[in-house]
């Protein structure tokens, strides 16, 4: 039985010839974006490369108003069927309300991307309950493995998108577990906590990944979604990537899996560290807004998409 609050927008898959969208609406680019464009365009797509693809405005893919425009009119055009983030950074957040999703609503498509652009999914789920793709961004296909690929193409054209996995980490929680998915960046679901983008957490399996982040900070962060009554009625939790994490003298003394752990100790739902997504060249397209089942046992996970 799917959930009363289950998300039931599923934006249209892609096909061969379909027009996409490349916009970056947090932080600029400097790399040459030609080997990302000629990956997608060899899985037959025609590509819209926005101005602030290529802009910036201090640390911005340009000024707000640039950054909006481009990302309002993807939104907006009949003939754009996918919209993929150039890269995260920092920005989302400063465009979210100043966004008309009145013409989205009515025919959603596919938003692309990971990070910041957590602020999009959110947003998109809370308001519109649309689905979207957590999965490589543009400037992240440089260095992106061919798996992550794979499976971000997957996603978008309707194709297998299941996840199983094996991990070493002695921490995880065996079990079995239906639900909506939903998350992304932890310290961008902080800072989004009982704004008009803060999900409904209640029921879904959540998941969460972060880059260059400070023990204690995780600690702190987790503790405030706690706080929150977000932890306690979800019906699973996955880890993705926390990489790049930084450390205090004297040491914070405990691990990532030891940090998580402790915060969620007292439920029962099931746990699974090691999840191939985040800020790793590895980093495997995940749909949130839409139903999976979760299976964890002694030394595999397995993400199942409800068809």
């Amino acid at each position: 039985m799917i959930p009363k609050n289950a998300i039931m927008n599923t934006p249209t898959h892609l096909k061969k010839g379909d027009k996409i969208a490349i916009l970056c609406p947090a932080g600029y680019i400097k790399e040459d974006l030609t080997p990302a464009f000629d990956i997608l365009r060899s899985w037959g797509l025609e590509l819209e490369i926005y101005p602030s693809t290529y802009s910036q405005w201090n640390q911005f893919a340009g000024d707000d108003e640039l950054r909006t425009k481009d990302l309002q009119h993807a939104l907006d055009a009949t003939d754009i069927k996918a919209i993929i983030a150039g890269r995260g950074g920092y920005g989302s957040v400063r465009l979210i309300d100043r966004l008309d999703f009145s013409t989205f609503k009515k025919k959603p498509k596919w938003f692309v991307g990971f990070s910041d652009i957590t602020v999009i999914h959110s947003h998109i789920q809370k308001q519109l309950k649309t689905a979207s793709i957590h999965g490589q961004m543009v400037k992240s296909f440089l260095d992106a493995s061919p798996k992550s690929l794979a499976t971000l193409k997957a996603a978008l054209f309707g194709e297998n998108k299941d996840l199983q996995y094996t991990f070493s980490s002695f921490a995880h929680r065996e079990g079995q577990a239906r639900g909506i998915l939903t998350g992304g960046n932890l310290a961008i679901l902080h800072s989004i906590l009982s704004s008009d983008s803060d999900v409904d957490y209640d029921g879904k399996i959540l998941f969460i990944e972060d880059v260059g982040e400070s023990y204690y900070n995780v600690d702190r962060m987790l503790w405030a979604l706690k706080r929150a009554k977000k932890l306690s009625k979800l019906k699973g939790l996955i880890v993705g990537g926390f990489t790049g994490m930084k450390d205090s003298d004297p040491s914070f003394g405990q691990t990532v899996e030891e940090i998580i752990m402790d915060k969620v100790q007292e439920y029962d739902y099931p746990i699974a560290f090691g999840c191939p997504a985040g800020h790793i060249e590895d980093n495997r397209a995940l749909v949130f807004g839409e139903e999976i089942e979760l299976h964890v046992t002694a030394e595999n996970v397995f993400i199942t998409y409800i068809k």
